[in-house]
């Protein structure tokens, strides 16, 4: 058992939260009041970032002294919305959140992982009709190690997760985002991943 702090008690937050629990994980959801985030924080090991991702930096800035030595897993992309609230365009075109959060907090070890995918898939990647590929970006090899472990967790088998490298990583699969527009449009809102092939 992990203690968890999960920062977003949206869709994708609670989505996770309550399947982290399910996995016998200690998980406390900050909500928005006044110091919860920063006491959620203080008594977790792990920190799961599901806030919108326009204003994750400034909320997580704000949190840099508690988030020294925990390690930061950063499921959220930065993005600028259109009209109908679909990703419209890179908040952080040529980078990434993932690197601006790490950038921001040396002291942090910030893993991105699960952006690729409609939030349903993140706890059941099983309910694809093909395997489905998630991805690692992260400087810190036992962080990582750490995160495989919880997205074991989740229902990920180990030859579905791939560690890309070095969170300079997380640029790429932050612009797949992009994509997510046309295939809701195209599709409907059901659930879909990226999946690489070999």
């Amino acid at each position: 058992m992990t203690k968890i702090a999960v920062l977003g008690n949206g869709r994708v937050g609670g989505t996770l939260s309550a399947a982290l629990t399910g996995a016998g994980h200690d998980v406390t959801v900050a909500d928005s009041s006044p110091g919860a985030a920063a006491e959620a924080v203080l008594g977790a090991r792990i920190v799961v970032n599901a806030t919108p991702g326009a204003g994750s930096l400034e909320r997580l800035l704000a949190l840099r002294e508690e988030l020294a030595g925990k390690i930061l897993v950063d499921v959220s992309n930065a993005t600028l919305d259109g009209p109908d609230g679909l990703p419209a365009g890179l908040l952080y075109p040529g980078s990434s959140l993932g690197r601006h959060l790490q950038d921001a907090l040396p002291g942090t070890h910030v893993v991105k992982t699960l952006n690729t995918m409609l939030f349903t898939v993140m706890t059941a990647p099983t309910v694809l009709a093909q395997s489905p590929t998630v991805f690692l970006s992260g400087e810190d090899a036992g962080a990582k190690q750490v995160v495989r472990g919880l997205l074991e967790d989740l229902g990920w088998h180990q030859d579905w997760i791939t560690d890309l490298g070095g969170i300079e990583t997380a640029q790429a699969t932050e612009a797949a985002v992009l994509f997510v527009p046309h295939v809701i449009r195209s599709g409907g809102f059901a659930p879909f991943a990226v999946s690489i092939s070999r």
